[in-house]
């Protein structure tokens, strides 16, 4: 499959979240830019976001907490001069202190994390501002509350809520419309189709579907743990340890026996069939290096049949993959 030529513009379609607002139809997740994915590359990545922009992918998510908000600095500075063009979104509320982890959605740090955010990133405001988990010990209408006044101000256009129960979301958005809902999504994590889907279906919510190429196994660039650097933090989660990710490599075959037949890499099948989801469905598959980013956009070009989507329901049927999503699930709402 072709990939873009240098140069090309909107080669990506668009996409509508709910309230309105109009992305490009697939997005680029920056974290493992700044944090996380091992080894990083400011230059290259730079040149990642900059190539995705020349191709219409416009939606530019990053968060807070990826690298301690260098990857806010990382963003602003990549989009300097460019911010017209850009869907920007980060999110606030994991908070990290003294190498502990703990969630705040108190309306105060609200309010002093959208400010952090905004100088890091250079901007006057954020197109979309998400609650990156939800904090069990605060009321979720306190929280939207709070973000809801950001939108009176003009420092965020739009609200969204990450890994939010049916429940939480029903709750959040009654206090002020939430325009879209992130959650893992991706043919090996299909939680979502267990009553989250249908709850942002129901109050015309968009969703935003994080790590749809599973973190990156799913295109079959991984064999072994071993293949993982030290500081990789997939190297730590139960999906990539032992027995699960010799299983999941099975998994894996499948995508890629599929994928040989269509002529495409495995990693743009996985990419497919979450575009083929929905219309109100927009994957962010993350990426430091343009190579992949332009794989990933020719993605947006496949059609799957009905055949080729049947086969796909039977690899991976919900809860196919082995081991949990993360080691510690306790910061998933789970209603």
């Amino acid at each position: 499959m072709e990939v873009p030529s240098a140069g090309t513009v909107g080669a990506v379609d668009t996409r509508t979240l709910g309230q309105g607002l109009e992305v490009s139809a697939q997005g680029l997740g920056c974290m493992g830019m700044s944090a996380w994915y091992g080894e990083t590359d400011l230059e290259e990545s730079v040149a990642a976001i900059h190539r995705a922009l020349d191709l219409g992918v416009t939606f530019l998510d990053t968060a807070d907490v990826y690298g301690a908000g260098e990857n806010e600095k990382l963003v602003g500075g990549a989009i300097a001069g460019r911010r017209d063009e850009v869907v920007l979104a980060t999110k606030f509320g994991n908070v990290f202190k003294d190498g502990q982890r703990s969630i705040s959605g108190r309306p105060e740090y609200v309010r002093e994390a959208i400010e952090a955010s905004l100088a890091r990133l250079g901007v006057d405001h954020v197109d979309l501002y998400y609650q990156h988990r939800v904090d069990k010990t605060v009321p979720i209408e306190e929280t939207v509350g709070a973000m809801a006044e950001l939108v009176a101000e003009g420092k965020v256009r739009h609200l969204g809520l990450s890994e939010a129960a049916p429940d939480t979301i029903r709750r959040a958005h009654a206090v002020h419309p939430i325009t879209a809902l992130q959650s893992e999504y991706s043919l090996w994590s299909r939680d979502p189709e267990d009553g989250i889907l249908a709850a942002t279906r129901e109050l015309g919510i968009g969703f935003v579907a994080y790590s749809p190429l599973g973190r990156g196994f799913l295109t079959g660039r991984f064999r072994s743990p071993d293949d993982f650097d030290d500081d990789d933090f997939r190297k730590h989660h139960p999906r990539f340890q032992g027995e699960s990710f010799q299983r999941n490599l099975e998994l894996v075959a499948r995508v890629e026996e599929l994928a040989a037949e269509k002529d495409v890499t495995a990693g743009q099948l996985a990419l497919a069939w979450v575009l083929s989801r929905g219309d109100d469905v927009v994957p962010i598959p993350g990426t430091k290096r343009r190579s992949y980013l332009e794989e990933n956009v020719a993605a947006s070009e496949i059609e799957l049949t009905a055949d080729e989507l049947e086969q796909l329901d039977t690899f991976f049927p919900r809860g196919a993959a082995s081991g949990d999503r993360y080691a510690d699930m306790s910061a998933i709402d789970t209603g």
